[in-house]
């Protein structure tokens, strides 16, 4: 009788343990990624969705022209499968990061098949460590090439692209989910460019000029109908000549330029001086290089984007 019962009980107890359907998987380990940057790690996130553990190394309002590695971000590298970079020699420390860390990871340049955006003649370029403009060899030397894609949504739906084939390939189980993910933020993103360009488009023409400490901004004036003037180069690491300034200045006291605008990842000192000898109001804070923290208005690539046209809006348009 005893043994009757305990056969009964272990009956019932397999019948009311959970099944799997017949074919599905038992849930896999996220997959470890590494994206460099905030902005980038954005577009990571919202592809990768719950299927992978994202790791990003320069966080919310970080430069990652002058970021300097730790060995905890060697750690990170060692541990990923794929890591995710923007290329274009904005993050000049990565290689070296890598080839430190040992990792066997694939790493994804999520701004392959976008056309770099060469700078002017009349922009100007950051010299290296011996005085040389646009000179080639030096980490935070980025030459003529202005790596800043991300400024174009266009160009953000390319990251979008290259980050969903690279996380399907190293994840092909994935693929439904990475595919509907994509396809979902490629959507918003089509949403962003609409507004975006009707708030720009709200700007008086000949007050469309976005004057900032650091040449960030040129793929979103090349797609919006925008006019850049940047005393700095497109690095963070290198300050602005006297003459450089200077000549800022003369313009916008010539073409009464109604506002300059700080940035989240430099110093306010440059812009508030320019302000001041020039007359123009500083028309608020710009996002370049990175997101705000969770708390400010940039936290993702869309909020940074609609943060940014929203201020140049409002100081160009008043």
């Amino acid at each position: 009788m005893i043994a009757r019962r305990l056969f009964l009980a272990a009956t019932l107890s397999l019948a009311a343990a959970p099944v799997l359907a017949q074919g599905a998987a038992a849930p896999a380990e996220k997959l470890p990624v590494v994206a460099s940057f905030s902005i980038l790690g954005d577009f990571v996130k919202n592809v990768g969705g719950d299927r992978i553990a994202l790791t990003t190394i320069v966080g919310p309002n970080g430069d990652s022209h002058v970021y300097q590695p730790t060995p905890a971000d060697a750690k990170k590298i060692a541990a990923a499968k794929l890591v995710f970079v923007n290329g274009l020699g904005f993050e000049g420390w990565m290689d070296r990061l890598i080839k430190a860390s040992g990792s066997k990871a694939t790493v994804i340049v999520a701004t392959k098949g976008i056309a770099p955006r060469e700078r002017t003649a009349s922009e100007p370029q950051e010299e290296d460590d011996h005085g040389h403009k646009g000179g080639k060899g030096h980490a935070h030397d980025h030459g003529p090439i202005d790596p800043h894609a991300w400024q174009s949504i266009a160009n953000a739906k390319v990251y979008v692209a290259n980050i969903r084939n690279a996380l399907i390939a190293a994840d092909p189980a994935g693929k439904a989910d990475y595919e509907a993910n994509a396809t979902a933020y490629l959507s918003k993103l089509d949403a962003l460019e609409a507004d975006v360009k009707a708030k720009i488009a709200g700007i008086p023409a000949d007050r469309r000029i976005i004057i900032t400490s650091h040449d960030a901004f040129g793929y979103l004036g090349d797609a919006y109908g925008v006019k850049l003037l940047a005393p700095e180069g497109v690095s963070t690491e290198t300050e602005a000549s006297a003459k450089d300034v200077g000549r800022i200045i003369r313009q916008i006291k010539a073409q009464k330029v109604p506002a300059v605008f700080l940035e989240n990842v430099t110093n306010p000192k440059l812009v508030d001086r320019i302000a001041k000898e020039s007359g123009a109001k500083v028309g608020g804070t710009l996002y370049s290089d990175a997101l705000s923290d969770d708390k400010g208005p940039a936290a993702t690539y869309i909020d940074m984007m609609q943060s940014n046209v929203r201020e140049l809006s409002s100081a160009l348009t008043s």
